[in-house]
């Protein structure tokens, strides 16, 4: 979606926008469209959108009008709303550019900015596979020229589009089919979409991690004939002062590509889901390229650990015990309780490679996650209270909302292992709780860390607020937010 800005109506616009407060038409409005309005009970609700037709200039223009509700405290997520629900009354509607005129809404140049946030984020569909649309069924609506915005909009869409570039980047990814997305497919992809952004990537191939000690990492990887991949995407935003460079924050990501659940294997029915289990890393990526697209004044690393696990003959057998990078070893008790064994390795890694000042993880680790928390929130489990709120803060104000989750010895005792340090998989009972358990045992003492599992939060059966059904980008957001706030970013 091109977002361009201008100064009036041009003289050729279709279709003329506007975005009211509930309760409040914009100023200047033809009475028919008021009262026509008015008939149909619109009332500038969150969401509404109305549109008629009035003469304007000799011509007939179609003029919507998107509700933004009352004036409060998730005032931005409302605007965005608003400008969401406008592109999805018109992103299949045959009109192709939409003028969105600001003018007299007392907008700040934020708040007008999350407008064009809101529309562009719900215009994002990859429409690649599907050859036999009808002309009806595809996207039309190609730009929207925005008039009338404050002096400031500019720039603070500069910024949110950055942002809108990184969601859409993790949707991308998220929904690209495993035969196209799998650990080098994703590398050689993020390699095109960073270059010229200012990211220094580093990547691991199976010799190097072998040497290292991966072992957990690979043997989930290793029933696969797509070999492992580590990517590490760097970003040096931080002033240089006279103490020495900021410390890194790192952003780990679960990244695999396709999980059969290899020699536990999962059920038919719904394992084609399973393209979008390296929606961690995708998360990541995309909020790396946010970060980098946007110049963020913070040092990041970001981290995905990518995998494909697969049920042949060499493939890894409940029952076996791999040492890991920490050296620490692991009773692989369930062979689909792979993702905290990718992680591992990588949580080791950067805190070896980067020593950074604090972590988070995010993965689609456990389905006991949405038996928990549903499709409406993601878990949010962590060792330090101070980083739990920032990131508790960030989803609130992003609007990728999270849930602290509780832990604790008493489930740490449950992943004991008879014969190794730990097993992968405790009992059905907290295994949410007991996955982030393991991977505490992975961060070194009084280093600050959280683990999201997002595995109700990626993947969506129905449309949301800004987003169709499908990928949601959730995560990007709530990093950029994290930096911004936490990291003066």
């Amino acid at each position: 979606m091109k977002i361009t800005f201008a100064d009036h109506v041009p003289a050729e616009a279709k279709l003329v926008a506007h975005v009211c407060n509930q309760d409040n038409l914009p100023q200047g409005l033809e009475s028919v469209l008021a009262a026509a309005a008015r008939a149909s009970r619109f009332a500038g609700k969150t969401g509404q959108v109305f549109d008629g037709f009035a003469e304007r200039g000799g011509a007939v223009v179609r003029v919507a009008l998107a509700g933004a509700g009352a004036p409060g405290a998730d005032r931005a997520g409302a605007l965005e709303k608003a400008g969401a629900g406008l592109t999805a009354k018109y992103l299949t509607s045959g009109e192709t550019v939409m003028v969105l005129d600001f003018t007299g809404a007392g907008l700040s140049p934020q708040e007008a900015a999350a407008v064009l946030l809101g529309a562009r984020l719900r215009g994002w569909r990859l429409d690649t596979y599907r050859t036999r649309l009808k002309e009806e069924q595809k996207p039309s609506l190609a730009a929207i020229v925005a008039v009338g915005a404050p002096d400031g909009t500019e720039a603070a869409w500069a910024v949110e589009s950055a942002v809108a570039e990184g969601v859409e980047f993790t949707r991308e990814l998220v929904t690209e089919p495993a035969n196209v997305i799998y650990p080098e497919s994703f590398v050689a992809r993020c390699q095109e979409r960073f270059a010229g952004t200012g990211l220094e990537l580093r990547v691991l191939e199976e010799a190097e991690m072998a040497a290292l000690g991966m072992n957990a990492l690979l043997g989930v990887a290793q029933g696969s004939v797509r070999p492992p991949r580590l990517l590490a995407a760097v970003w040096r935003g931080a002033p240089k002062t006279d103490a020495g460079d900021a410390p890194f924050t790192a952003f780990v990501g679960k990244g695999v590509t396709f999980d059969s659940g290899g020699i536990s294997i999962k059920p038919a029915a719904g394992m084609e889901d399973m393209k979008w289990d390296m929606g961690g890393a995708g998360a990541v990526a995309g909020t790396m390229l946010a970060l980098a697209r946007r110049g963020a004044k913070a040092n990041v690393v970001g981290v995905v650990g990518l995998v494909e696990n697969m049920p042949d003959g060499k493939a890894q057998r409940p029952g076996d015990v791999v040492r890991t990078m920490s050296g620490q070893t692991v009773e692989v008790i369930n062979t689909d309780a792979e993702g905290r064994l990718v992680l591992c390795d990588v949580l080791t890694w950067v805190q070896r490679e980067y020593q950074p000042a604090a972590i988070v993880d995010l993965a689609t680790l456990t389905g006991a996650m949405i038996v928990s928390l549903g499709h409406e929130q993601a878990g949010l489990f962590s060792n330090d209270d101070a980083l739990a709120g920032a990131l508790d803060a960030a989803g609130k104000a992003s609007g990728d909302h999270l849930w602290r989750m509780p832990m604790g010895p008493a489930y740490d005792k449950m992943i004991d292992s008879p014969i190794a340090d730990m097993k992968n998989s405790g009992s059905r009972f907290g295994g949410s709780i007991t996955a982030a358990q393991f991977l505490l045992r992975y961060v070194e003492k009084g280093t600050p860390w959280a683990h999201l599992d997002i595995a109700g939060t990626v993947w969506t059966d129905k449309p949301g607020p800004t987003w169709d059904k499908g990928a949601s980008g959730f995560g990007v957001r709530l990093l950029d937010r994290y930096v911004r706030d936490r990291l003066n970013g």
